[in-house]
């Protein structure tokens, strides 16, 4: 019976894949049409578009009673948005710069972001009240972000006017709304067998999510970003790295924790993947600051420290 479970979880990472790349260009094209600011939109619109599997699975967990899965998709998501996106980012477009103090200080609430679920956790409890605090701390970031727009003056493409543009934004829309309904029936198909998979192998929800699940639903966002260079926005690629990073830790964590608070009586599955966020923040935050770029160098270093995460997954599992 394993192969029919691993035949489900491939086909609905796949769908979940496709429909969510579906979506991001689908609302690239909305952003063109509406002239939005490309910072903005990178960190509002696209972080919660290529957000999208990792929101469906954690609700659809969290109402099946099953909470360790997104728990472990959004550590696992954010070590790979940490290293694996952003050593793409430089490796791809050349260096990845980051200027200004807005752009630096996004950089760090990334990082206190993706730390903040894993010291809600340390009283071995994830009550409602946790997640509570995660949608509140969702609230305050963007409320920042919106507060600071002014500084982010570069507008979306904006030459898509007239009725032809206007048939093609509705359409859009319609591929919005449809690609978002595949998305949650796709992210219904990799939490069932997901589950499955771990009762056939003897594995925990949260290992199966923090490792499969979670380079599964990176897909978009890594999609996304290949976009954004071809299409040379490189402050794109940043905005949606750090939107991702906090929805992911905020949002998805905060509705998890409302819907369906957990108790956690063995932390070891969770040991991984919290040293390694902590190791991916610090030398990503690092690299940030330092010379206000990631370097190819530096990518290849975060790219390997992501390959030892899962090198440490499957040896001590």
């Amino acid at each position: 019976m394993a192969w029919i479970y691993i035949l489900i979880f491939i086909a609905s990472s796949f769908i979940l894949m496709r429909s969510g790349m579906w979506v991001v260009k689908a609302l690239i094209r909305i952003a063109q049409f509406l002239k939005l600011r490309e910072f903005i939109v990178a960190s509002f619109l696209m972080a919660l578009a290529t957000s999208l599997p990792e929101v469906f699975i954690g609700v659809t967990s969290a109402i099946s009673k099953k909470p360790e899965l997104p728990f472990g998709v959004v550590i696992g998501s954010n070590i790979v948005a940490l290293t694996v996106m952003v050593a793409l980012g430089a490796l791809l477009g050349k260096d990845l710069h980051i200027r200004g103090k807005v752009l630096q200080r996004s950089a760090l609430y990334a990082a206190l972001y993706s730390l903040l679920p894993l010291l809600l956790i340390l009283d071995g409890m994830f009550s409602k009240k946790d997640g509570m605090i995660l949608l509140a701390t969702l609230v305050f970031y963007f409320v920042r972000l919106i507060a600071k727009e002014e500084r982010f003056r570069k507008v979306f493409n904006n030459q898509m006017r007239g009725w032809k543009y206007f048939k093609r934004f509705v359409k859009d829309m319609f591929l919005f709304l449809v690609g978002v309904a595949v998305l949650l029936l796709s992210a219904e198909g990799v939490v069932f067998s997901a589950s499955k998979l771990a009762e056939v192998f003897n594995l925990s929800l949260m290992v199966i999510g923090v490792s499969l699940v979670a380079l599964g639903t990176s897909l978009p966002e890594i999609a996304f970003e290949i976009r954004a260079i071809r299409m040379g926005h490189k402050t794109m690629i940043l905005g949606n790295i750090m939107g991702s990073v906090v929805i992911n830790a905020a949002l998805v964590l905060g509705l998890v924790g409302v819907i369906s608070p957990f108790a956690i009586t063995d932390f070891s599955p969770y040991l991984i993947g919290a040293a390694f966020t902590l190791v991916a923040c610090l030398f990503f935050v690092k690299f940030v600051r330092s010379e206000r770029k990631v370097t190819e160098i530096e990518a290849l270093f975060l790219f390997g420290i992501y390959i030892l995460f899962i090198l440490a997954e499957l040896y001590f599992r």
